[in-house]
């Protein structure tokens, strides 16, 4: 998972567990870095890049292969989904696009062929950054779903939506969620950075977005039947909290 700007990792560990009990290994790392913001400005903080992406996926078949890791030979590390909030789900777009983005990258880009499926969290994907302007994700058949909060103060929902609309190829959906803020994927609210209050409960929505996240990885990445039909059929009737647009794939 690729952290929201100056957000740290332990904010994200009730999620983390959420996502995890659907059956994935979750891994949340730091990465400090200073780059330069979309107005000039010098920014130095937890800053998501695209190659924490392979980075992560090298250690964790370090880790699979080590009898003294935790997670000594339970990594499928064939099969790789990749999760993001706000500045992190935007590096996660330029990965799936398989491009070096300036803002999330420096040098070149090759995105890892293990990597299966994305959803992100407060997300949308604008270029050049805050332009208003909504360009092309061409994401090369990766299914990737973006979750957004109704009530996001930091990037409001139409971003999302217009981040959605350009997503090329299916499958891809877009879960609304209501009554949550920018901030409802994390342990706790931030009432500093995100000028409106959630409606919504902050263990509410981090179990919600936890559900859709682990079954849009399991739907993906093992081939769950029922996990598909969640995400792309019953989940927007089930699930009072959210309502849903997608396009499945066409055959699954």
């Amino acid at each position: 998972m690729l952290q929201g700007a100056l957000v740290d990792k332990a904010d994200y560990s009730k999620y983390a567990k959420e996502v995890a009990s659907y059956g994935f290994v979750v891994v949340v790392p730091n990465n400090e870095r200073t780059t330069t913001g979309p107005n000039g400005q010098i920014i130095t903080g937890l800053l998501a890049e695209e190659q924490q992406v392979n980075n992560v996926l090298d250690q964790m078949k370090v880790e699979d292969a080590d009898s003294d890791s935790p997670i000594f030979e339970i990594v499928d590390t064939e099969k790789l989904g990749l999760l993001g909030h706000s500045f992190g789900g935007y590096a996660g777009l330029a990965v799936i696009q398989n491009i070096c983005d300036p803002l999330v990258c420096s040098g070149n880009y090759t995105r890892p062929p293990e990597l299966r499926a994305a959803i992100f969290y407060g997300t949308n994907y604008q270029n050049p950054p805050n332009s208003g302007m909504f360009a092309p994700i061409d994401n090369q058949n990766i299914p990737v779903a973006l979750i957004a909060g109704t009530l996001d103060g930091v990037a409001n929902f139409g971003k999302a939506a217009s981040t959605y609309v350009q997503i090329q190829d299916a499958p891809k959906a877009l879960i609304a969620l209501k009554g949550a803020n920018h901030y409802g994927i994390t342990n706790e609210d931030n009432v500093t950075r995100d000028p409106i209050r959630p409606t919504l409960d902050q263990a509410t929505t981090i179990g919600v977005i936890g559900r859709w996240s682990g079954l849009f990885l399991r739907a993906h990445l093992l081939n769950d039947q029922e996990a598909f039909d969640y995400i792309y059929n019953t989940g927007d009737c089930l699930d009072p909290n959210v309502k849903v647009i997608s396009e499945p794939p066409s055959t699954f």
